[in-house]
């Protein structure tokens, strides 16, 4: 089966049979090795379920996510949703755990799978509890995470018996701060409680830098064990910074989601790209009689708009010398947005799409060349909606309802739309001046 389609991305899979219907939902950190593993044959894997599933395939369909986190939780409402065949370990109503902070006097800290309406706060949910549990584990016993272990309910009106006082082993051997005894104020605890949340919510900065060292440390001494452990409390700082998408999933999420990735799957197919394109740029330019000449830049990535990578550009007229002139108008923004990428260090696009024809193209292929870049690049011609590529001799014409063109042409007219906006703001601007 041709997997070219699945990026190398995080996101979750779909696996179909003939009729459609949904055999499998997975998740993946890369969509496509973990995709390709299921026709790999292994010796070693005796799950039945492997071979009597492949057999049934007959289309896989993607979902994308922003990070594997997201992708665990997308993948677990989709099984709850559709309850699959063969994802008969996701049958029952398991979900994945929150942490609590709780709304008393002296809050407590524990995991729990049910987010109530009771005040308190909650951070999560988190597919990966291990790391995170050895994490906190690691933070209470250097006094980092330092409130109280026991489930006694007391408050400053309803004092804690002093027999349970006594009796309680967290207080005797120093592993608590001991509100109950009267050992720390109601204010000085409120302020450990807040630390906590602080940190559940991402600050953590001076812990991470801190963690680095200790592990550079342990493993310049060769105690590799030691360093492990610091190397896995990072991991789950990563785990805690990703991403997560949480919401109920509308009657026409699935179509949706796999209608977006669909698209870039046919347009990878009908430009015979050798990755699909995943991100794509769009560029267009705009003037009146020369004036207030502007540029514009907008960003798809999966088939959704991505509002951050949105540019919008001045004409810098010292490159352009006729005023008016489209073909160095294009060279000169698509330059500007190629060297702040590089300047930037960011990953470059999977496609860029230029508004316009053989000329435009043309002009955009010279600026990356300018900058040393390579990156597959088209143009979309407004007339006939032909697409221009440096790899064809003639323009390809797609048939209208094709998804790929269709994508391209959404991109099209959101970086014209983008680009005008910015044009008419410039102009009122000038008028009011005037």
């Amino acid at each position: 089966m041709n997997l070219s389609h699945l990026p190398d991305s995080p996101g979750v899979y779909l696996m179909r049979d003939a009729s459609g219907a949904v055999l499998y939902v997975g998740k993946a950190k890369d969509l496509r090795a973990r995709v390709a593993q299921y026709f790999h044959k292994s010796p070693s894997d005796r799950r039945w379920k492997i071979p009597n599933l492949v057999a049934l395939i007959r289309r896989i369909d993607y979902i994308a996510s922003a990070s594997e986190r997201e992708a665990l939780l997308t993948e677990r409402q989709l099984i709850y949703k559709l309850q699959p065949f063969f994802n008969e370990m996701w049958k029952d109503s398991k979900t994945y755990p929150y942490i609590e902070i709780t709304r008393e006097d002296f809050p407590r800290m524990f995991f729990t799978r049910r987010k109530l309406k009771d005040g308190g706060l909650y951070f999560g949910p988190f597919p990966k509890v291990e790391p995170l549990k050895k994490l906190l584990g690691y933070l209470g016993r250097i006094k980092f995470i330092n409130l109280r272990l026991c489930r006694w309910d007391f408050s400053l009106e309803k004092p804690l018996d002093e027999r349970k006082i006594k009796a309680c082993l967290y207080y005797h051997t120093g592993q608590c701060t001991a509100p109950c005894a009267g050992k720390i104020s109601r204010a000085g605890y409120q302020a450990l409680a807040a630390r906590v949340a602080d940190f559940l919510k991402g600050d953590y900065g001076k812990l991470r830098v801190s963690f680095k060292a200790k592990m550079a440390r342990a493993a310049g001494k060769m105690e590799y064990e030691e360093a492990a452990r610091y190397r896995d409390f990072l991991n789950a700082f990563a785990h805690m910074e990703e991403r997560v998408l949480v919401g109920k999933l509308e009657p026409d999420f699935i179509e949706n989601a796999t209608g977006r990735t669909g698209a870039v799957t046919a347009l990878k197919e009908a430009l015979g790209l050798a990755h699909p394109p995943a991100h794509i740029e769009a560029f267009d330019t705009s003037s009146l009689f020369g004036r207030q000449a502007v540029g514009s830049s907008v960003c798809f990535i999966n088939g959704e708009r991505d509002t951050a990578h949105y540019r919008h550009y001045k004409i810098n007229f010292r490159n352009v010398p006729e005023g008016s002139n489209d073909f160095a108008m294009m060279e000169e923004i698509v330059g500007r947005r190629l060297a702040q990428i590089i300047k930037k260090g960011e990953p470059p696009p999977d496609l860029l799409l230029i508004d316009g024809g053989p000329g435009q193209l043309a002009a955009a292929m010279k600026a990356m060349k300018t900058e040393g870049l390579k990156i597959p690049v088209v143009s979309l011609a407004k007339r006939l909606e032909e697409i221009y590529s440096p790899q064809r001799s003639q323009p390809l014409l797609l048939d209208r309802a094709h998804p790929g063109l269709r994508l391209l042409q959404a991109l099209r007219d959101e970086a014209h739309r983008f680009g005008i906006t910015y044009h008419r703001k410039l102009r009122g601007k000038s008028e009011l001046e005037g």
